[in-house]
């Protein structure tokens, strides 16, 4: 006999999407399920689309796989739809017989240092989505009026952050950056970029892919101490044989300090063992003031020294953390569960369930065993209705029909322009594009 489970997921990002695959791979021909993939926004894809650095497209066609995910029988993208403000998590527990919560980790982790509220500090939580086009984010105020800006962090988020500042913007021309970010990137006057580290290089969370990639910048001359490169080996093969990604970022990182330097009026700096003490400013960012760290053993310890840098913009990507959901326990800036068990039949993949960490693909894994164990606690089918009852009758959800309309537009705007596709940023206009 043949049973047909209705799950629930809240989010249209990488997690949900590999999540819903997972559920797909998993039918046969006792065991159905009928998905509903529910999102806030009027747009699918996530960080796919509001994440992914715009001059890095191949990483996007990731968006190829959702779109066959969400083609296969018995999916539905109900778009348009908040957690929360439209639908309770209770409304969706009770009517679905699993609830998946692949909702990431937005808001950016604090630096917590004098100065953080300045002008000109902002996260990279609030960055990225800006010149990526994300409706929530369109008006952040980035100052780009100064010559040099800082991003602290060790992370590819950072690099990312740090690259797009560094950059002609002319590279950013045929991507699908957003076009105010793009206007505001013409009218820069960033032309020296510093990337802050608080460990040694031979801790950083770059991976060796971006780090290759950046003495291939046409405009921009990037710059590493061939002694901190040196140095970081030397720590890391003190304590035995290098683990392989370490050892082939170390060795990234060593062609970059090696890579003969152009004389660019753009420039990218990489810098480690300094840890951010106070953004210095009087109305505004003037300056960073970092404690000088060594490494001693297993530890980072502060000198007691310290290094200023003036600039006028400084960019913390430290890390993000998960926004709390009503109804949902919450545990140190993630989702509270236990290999990706919440309670009853609320489960939770992705940033969510294990914070800010792994590539794109780390969710596929991810969700395939959180998908088992939800497999594994399945009762009785509920065999109940879906939630549309709960939303008002002129609550315009937008399904797979009407977002493919929207992406189809957006993309018929690119290529008039020689880009990917041209984002519409306002969730009205947005909305617009859908009922026409």
């Amino acid at each position: 006999m043949s049973s047909t489970y209705k799950v629930a997921i809240v989010g249209a990002g990488p997690a949900g999407y590999f999540a819903a695959q997972a559920l797909q791979n998993s039918q046969r021909d006792e065991l159905t399920f009928e998905i509903d993939m529910i999102e806030r926004l009027p747009t699918p894809w996530g960080l796919v689309r509001s994440g992914v650095a715009p001059d890095h497209p191949k990483i996007k066609t990731v968006a190829k796989v959702f779109e066959k995910v969400a083609a296969e029988p018995g999916f539905r993208l109900l778009g348009n739809i908040e957690l929360g403000k439209d639908i309770t998590i209770e409304q969706l527990r009770d009517r679905y017989d699993a609830v998946i919560l692949a909702t990431g980790s937005g808001l950016g982790r604090k630096l917590g240092i004098p100065g953080e509220e300045l002008r000109g500090s902002l996260s990279a939580a609030e960055f990225v989505p800006w010149y990526n086009g994300h409706p929530d984010f369109v008006n952040v105020d980035v100052p780009l009026d100064g010559k040099v800006a800082v991003v602290i962090g060790a992370g590819n988020v950072a690099m990312d952050c740090a690259r797009i500042l560094a950059i002609n913007p002319e590279e950013l021309d045929p991507t699908d950056t957003a076009t105010h970010a793009l206007a505001a990137f013409h009218a820069s006057s960033i032309r020296e970029v510093h990337i802050a580290g608080r460990r040694g290089a031979e801790h950083a969370a770059f991976t060796a892919p971006e780090l290759r990639d950046l003495p291939k910048l046409e405009h921009t001359d990037v710059h590493l101490s061939g002694d901190e490169v040196t140095q970081a080996l030397t720590r890391a093969g003190a304590k035995g044989e290098i683990e392989k990604e370490t050892r082939n970022n170390l060795e990234a990182m060593r062609l970059i300090a090696e890579h003969p330097l152009a004389g660019r009026d753009r420039s990218l700096h990489l810098q480690f063992l300094l840890a951010p003490k106070e953004i210095v400013g009087k109305d505004r960012v003037e300056g960073i003031t970092f404690s000088i760290n060594r490494v001693d053993g297993d530890k980072i310890v502060d000198t007691g020294e310290t290094h200023t840098i003036s600039c006028s913009l400084v960019i913390s990507a430290i890390g993000y953390t998960a926004e709390p959901l009503a109804g949902v326990p919450e545990d140190k800036g993630k989702i509270k569960n236990v290999d990706g068990r919440v309670e009853g039949n609320m489960y939770v993949v992705g940033w969510a369930k294990r914070g800010p960490s792994g590539v794109i693909g780390t969710n596929k894994s991810d969700a395939a065993d959180v998908v088992r164990l939800l497999i594994e606690d399945l009762k009785t089918p509920k065999n109940s209705k879906g939630i549309e009852e709960f939303l008002p009758a002129d609550h315009f959800i937008i399904n797979q029909e009407i977002w493919q309309r929207i992406n189809a537009k957006e993309i018929a705007a690119g290529e008039a322009l020689g880009k990917p596709r041209l984002k519409e940023v306002s969730r009205e206009k947005l909305l617009g594009l859908g009922k026409a």
